[in-house]
């Protein structure tokens, strides 16, 4: 005989998974450094990350290794360092992957730059201030979010066998199935409430973005390069991504062709990779934008979402920001995921880029 006592199973389940949903999406809205908006004023490689997410840092620090003549980029892809005098994190991140060989082939040396802790130390710290969300938290929330599914298909099932074992009783009383009905109404409710946020850029960094795009070109306020046309290129590359700055803009059409060439390499590995097409490392070399998927690095994960936050580190096609090419490698938020390049997903910043996931 049914007991509408057995309806205790699926409304404890639903309730932990309820609970365990709400837990994980304010984790992945917690700030845990707040400092207010930087305005105009945030750092170079900050704002790139922003942006773009890992892959941009590493386009930005690599033009400005460039241009302070500290490495030299070939047609074909090889960076040659011509002096180790790094100005920050990144740029010492940069060395160390190019090694005592002083060259490296740039397929490998983005990808692995756009792991490096240095570079995953920028993404921490504007999550921190909650400029970004945490992608690992993030990842957790839909997660715990998507449990709530099972707890209504475990009630669901609960309710059907109590019909079915109310059938085979004629002369008992059926079941309550009212007590179901409320279950499922409280779960579905339950899901629209613990849903997470969609995007890695919070409002707050969609805010921050539209201080930087005031109709006047960006550049950074300190640190190397602070006035004149490099600030001004440094600026627009960290905003908007190669592929907006273009050759001209560069000035020169050797570095821009091998950094872009290097970008899509990335992101079509990574959506062979995300097709099915094969694994999603190339091994230990890091040849390719796919390689990302492995590993520890928080910013360089394979979710993507609608608004403007795939991570992995080694493509371009998915932005962590919202320029108009939201560089990636794959971690985060804006790029071709981001949404269009008038930033409409991101909100009032720069834009959320064409170029694409943390890269340009």
């Amino acid at each position: 005989m049914w007991h509408n006592a057995f309806y205790l199973v699926p409304g404890l389940l639903l309730a932990a998974t309820v609970l365990y949903a709400q837990q994980a999406k304010q984790a992945a809205q917690r700030v845990s450094d707040p400092k207010g908006l930087p305005g105009r004023g945030i750092a170079l490689l900050e704002a790139a990350f922003l942006s773009g997410g890992p892959g941009r840092v590493f386009d930005t620090a690599l033009v400005r290794m460039h241009r302070r003549g500290h490495v030299v980029v070939s047609r074909s892809r090889l960076v040659t360092l011509t002096a180790s005098e790094p100005l920050d994190e990144v740029d010492g991140a940069i060395v160390d992957a190019i090694g005592p060989s002083r060259s490296r082939d740039l397929d490998s040396l983005r990808v692995a730059v756009m792991r490096a802790p240095a570079v995953q130390a920028v993404g921490d710290a504007l999550a921190a201030r909650g400029l970004l969300r945490n992608p690992e938290r993030l990842r957790r929330a839909r997660t715990a979010n998507r449990t709530i599914w099972l707890a209504l298909a475990v009630t669901l099932a609960f309710a059907v066998a109590a019909l079915l074992l109310a059938s085979d009783e004629p002369g008992s009383d059926g079941p309550s199935l009212w007590i179901p009905m409320v279950l499922l109404v409280l779960g579905l409710v339950s899901l629209l409430a613990t849903r997470p946020p969609k995007g890695r850029v919070t409002p707050a960094g969609r805010r921050q973005l539209g201080l930087m795009d005031t109709g006047k070109p960006w550049q950074p306020h300190h640190g190397a390069f602070v006035s004149g046309a490099d600030a001004v290129l440094l600026g627009a590359v960290a905003m908007g991504g190669l592929a907006l700055v273009g050759a001209d803009g560069l000035g020169d059409a050797e570095l821009h062709e091998a950094m872009l060439a290097a970008a899509a390499t990335d992101q079509s590995a990574r959506a062979f990779a995300a097709a099915g097409g094969g694994p999603s490392s190339s091994g230990s070399s890091g040849s390719s934008g796919s390689s990302c998927a492995t590993g520890p690095a928080t910013w360089c994960g394979s979710s993507s979402d609608s608004s403007g936050s795939s991570g992995s580190c080694g493509s371009s096609g998915s932005g962590c920001g919202s320029s108009a090419s939201c560089s990636s490698g794959s971690s985060c938020s804006s790029g071709s995921s981001c949404g269009s390049s008038s930033g409409s997903s991101c909100g009032g910043g720069s834009s959320c880029g064409g170029g694409g996931g943390c890269g340009s």
